[in-house]
């Protein structure tokens, strides 16, 4: 089974953004924040249409087409990315109902859901602590660029 990486690409096209506005830039394109991703612009077109459901970005079509932020960075939280790309629980139950004649079958299923209930409440409560602001500082922070700049061609 392999990690889901939405929230990770979510952040990041939140945080490129961010820096290309503050540059003096109104709109990033899609191309441009998937060559910083090395993903393909439908894959971000999609990320970013979930975020601006979100009330995260705006979009502008036509002349001029592009997305902006919504809001300042300082004022998005990673749990606020993470609702918006990961609406779902965080895991699943049985695809199938578990043989209820089981005792393992019988209780296998509310004991999880407790458990789950626990986890997916501590990691909103720990991405609600986090800001885009300062996944932007701690990425500048690791490998600035000459003047923290992003490539004027993404």
């Amino acid at each position: 089974m392999s990690a889901n990486s939405r929230l990770t690409i979510a952040a990041h096209a939140l945080a490129w953004i961010g820096l290309y506005q503050r540059q003096g830039h109104e709109v990033a394109t899609s191309e441009q924040i998937a060559a910083s991703a090395n993903t393909n612009p439908v894959v971000i077109r999609r990320l970013l249409g979930e975020l601006r459901g979100a009330g995260l970005v705006e979009s502008r079509r036509g002349v001029g087409a592009g997305w902006s932020l919504a809001r300042e960075l300082g004022s998005m939280t990673l749990r606020d990315v993470y609702e918006a790309v990961e609406p779902g629980p965080l895991f699943a139950m049985h695809r199938a109902t578990p043989d209820q004649e089981c005792a393992v079958g019988f209780g296998i299923q509310p004991a999880m859901r407790e458990i789950y209930a626990g986890v997916e409440e501590t990691l909103r409560q720990e991405l609600s602590r986090v800001t885009l602001e300062d996944v932007l500082r701690d990425v500048l922070a690791v490998r600035p660029g000459p003047t923290g700049e992003v490539p004027s061609g993404g």
